[in-house]
């Protein structure tokens, strides 16, 4: 049997040494683009790395794995093994084609999850970096849509070297895919609403068109948010009443809390009355909230008197608007009527027709 030589040894060494070199570099990069990266707390920084180091890890497992291959590949060739000898070199050539074609789909395939996680990981924090911290809905809301895309890329990516792996062990993959897309395709026809709904409602958390608590009017139906999931949406109206819709058949959705409300107030007062003095007076009423300490920390704006809105019945509608705080637009509404019929009295103003 031939004995290997000096040169052989050589090889193998610098086989290592270059997956060594190979290693040193890639864990250089992933540090370097690990610290351009703008993190925000501790416990984003620390799950980051962690999403790197098993990255690097992966990688160290390639390089190093190739290197060995190759060196055994090498070490059979110089040996010199015959096809008599359990016919090596058969399992050579095979371990040197297919074989590595193998390693190098399914650690591919790994390295493309763990550095997809990785992204997906930092998108979740850059989600969540945008809200408070104390923020605990939208937290949820960025790890709910994070887990979707992890699962997403994993069975995508999964799949694809599922394919590939039996491609190389020459197993016919037509009536794989055939049967997949039959599959498929009755599963679409059969769950084109379920698959709708996700769909819409994945968008609908990713823009956070709407949040738990918040008032909002959907398909015309009113009242406050109560659940936001990823197929339905529950609101209760104003009777109480349980009201769920499906993400898919929203199309119309108004947020009536976001970032500040409206409390309207329309005022019927004869026409005899002189408009002026009821604008004024309409303009001390909200002055007096202003100035008011339990209300002003409501108060957004100065109120804004629309002016007459209609004519009706010998009385004229008059409308007022307060910007306010969300969901602090009932009891802001409720506070002007009281506070104008009180004025409204002491001045003699008729709320109504002669």
């Amino acid at each position: 049997m031939p004995s290997l030589r000096y040169p052989t040894f050589v090889a193998v060494v610098a086989a290592f040494v270059v997956a060594g070199l190979v290693v040193r570099i890639l864990h250089a990069i992933i540090h370097r683009l690990l610290d351009a990266l703008e993190i925000v707390g501790p416990e984003n920084r620390a799950a980051v790395h962690a999403r790197a180091k098993q990255l690097t890890r992966a990688l160290t497992v390639v390089s190093f794995g190739l290197a060995a291959v190759a060196s055994v590949s090498l070490t059979l060739t110089r040996l010199g093994f015959r096809e008599s000898q359990w016919n090596l070199r058969a399992i050579g050539r095979w371990a040197g084609t297919h074989g590595i074609n193998l390693v190098v789909i399914g650690t591919g395939a790994f390295i493309v999850v763990r550095a997809a996680n990785l992204a997906i990981e930092h998108l979740q924090f850059k989600l969540a970096r945008s809200h408070a911290s104390t923020d605990l809905e939208w937290q949820r809301r960025a790890t709910t849509l994070a887990g979707i895309l992890t699962s997403l890329v994993t069975v995508a990516v999964g799949f694809v070297a599922v394919l590939m792996l039996l491609r190389e062990m020459s197993i016919d993959v037509v009536p794989i895919m055939t049967g997949a897309g039959i599959a498929g395709l009755a599963i679409g026809f059969g769950a084109q609403n379920l698959v709708r709904d996700v769909i819409s409602g994945f968008f609908l958390i990713l823009e956070d068109q709407v949040r738990i608590g918040d008032n909002a009017r959907i398909n015309g139906v009113a009242g406050s948010i109560e659940q936001i999931n990823l197929r339905t949406i529950v609101l209760r109206d104003a009777e109480g009443a349980v009201q769920v819709f499906p993400n898919g058949t929203i199309t119309a959705l108004a947020n009536l809390s976001k970032q500040f409300a409206y409390a309207v107030v329309d005022v019927k007062v004869a026409y005899v009355e002189n408009m002026d003095r009821v604008f004024g007076t309409l303009r001390e009423v909200g002055a007096g909230l202003e100035h008011d300490p339990t209300w002003s920390a409501l108060v957004l704006a100065p109120l804004d008197v629309a002016g007459i809105v209609s004519l009706d019945d010998g009385m004229a509608t008059v409308r007022v608007k307060q910007k306010t705080l969300p969901l602090n637009q009932v009891k802001m509404a409720n506070e002007l009527r009281r506070r104008i019929v009180t004025i409204f009295v002491t001045r003699g103003i008729r709320p109504f027709g002669p």
